[in-house]
């Protein structure tokens, strides 16, 4: 079984990956009701379904050389298409692709594998710090246990979402035992995935918990902005996620230039000036001032509360302008205050 990506695919979003290639148009940030099914998701208009043949074609039989990487689920392979017939081409020619293939021996099955894929629309505001709250937990967890573990590779697409989007970490293959001892960090070959790393551990190859941290407040930051963390499509001077957004953080209004516009403004602004806040301290290029991931977790569990809080209060207000409106036979409008935006 194998999966393809397209170098060409538009869509940024991090949860915007499908089981192939293609992209998605949607304006809407309303996120279907229930997961899509596997036959649901071959069906969709904007999915291009390719055989295993063709597959095997485009990465001339899934050739050694042609590897670009290898994860719990299989190898990624390296392949070319025809822009417009789809068909294998000339290595060098035509448009790119990414091939995964999967390993039916390995610890990740069929059902993980498209978990992956079943997610077409962007996730609103509050699924999207759901699954941020549920990712630091398990990074907390890893690094509060009794023999600590640095997971080393964490990234948006090793999180999978299940039918009612929690988060679960996946791919453990880089996963290192934490320091022991009176060591703080745990010396090994780089590894990991181009844009996530850590900076000292990219220089050094001294791995600590707070590497995780960082590559987390990558992730946070792809969840607010809806954009990969390296991306050479993106205009000059954006092609690195981290580099371009962290000057805008910090500010009410110069924030509003890196929050996914799919979003619709449909976010409380003082909630995405908090997690964007978040996402700059665990940036921090001094690992000292990085906060421990059980305090991401408490800040973020803080942060849900405020938000349900304010999801109550705003459909109380609406309630109460639809009764007043009924009552005295004319039209009730929301007030500013009701904004979302506002709460």
């Amino acid at each position: 079984m194998g999966a393809c990506w397209s170098k060409r695919i538009k869509a940024e979003s991090p949860f915007h990956t499908g089981v192939n290639s293609g992209s998605s148009s949607s304006k809407s940030s309303t996120v279907p009701a229930t997961r899509r099914s596997e036959g649901e998701i071959l069906e969709s208009s904007n999915l291009k379904s390719f055989t295993f043949s063709e597959l095997k074609n485009a990465t001339r039989n899934f050739r050694p050389d042609s590897v670009l990487g290898e994860g719990g689920f299989g190898s990624v392979f390296k392949g070319w298409i025809d822009e417009r017939s789809f068909i294998a081409a000339k290595p060098g020619t035509g448009l790119v692709i990414a091939v995964k293939r999967l390993n039916q021996e390995g610890f990740q099955g069929h059902k993980e594998w498209l978990v992956r894929g079943s997610y077409f629309q962007p996730l609103s505001w509050s699924l999207r710090m759901k699954v941020a709250l549920g990712a630091a937990k398990g990074l907390a967890f890893l690094h509060n246990a009794e023999t600590k573990v640095i997971y080393r590779d964490f990234k948006t697409s090793n999180i999978l979402l299940d039918p009612g989007y929690n988060a679960k970490l996946s791919d453990f293959g880089l996963a290192r035992d934490g320091p022991t001892g009176d060591k703080s960090y745990v010396s090994t070959r780089v590894m990991g995935t181009f844009g996530y790393a850590a900076p000292e551990y990219l220089s050094t190859g001294h791995l600590t918990a707070k590497s995780d941290v960082f590559s987390f407040g990558v992730v946070l930051l792809e969840m607010l902005t809806g954009k990969r963390a390296i991306d050479k499509n993106r205009p000059s001077g954006e092609h690195n996620l981290v580099e371009w957004a962290k000057p805008y953080l910090t500010n009410k209004r110069r924030i509003l230039r890196v929050i996914d516009v799919r979003l619709e403004g449909h976010y409380p602004l003082g909630q995405a000036l908090k997690a964007g806040n978040l996402a700059l301290q665990c940036l921090s290029s001094e690992p000292k001032l990085r906060p421990r991931m059980d305090e991401v977790v408490t800040f973020l569990e803080k942060l849900q509360d405020t938000v349900k809080v304010a999801q109550k209060e705003h459909a109380s207000i609406h309630d109460s302008h639809s009764t007043d409106g009924k009552a005295s036979g004319r039209t009730a409008y929301p007030r500013p205050s009701a904004s979302p935006l506002y709460a």
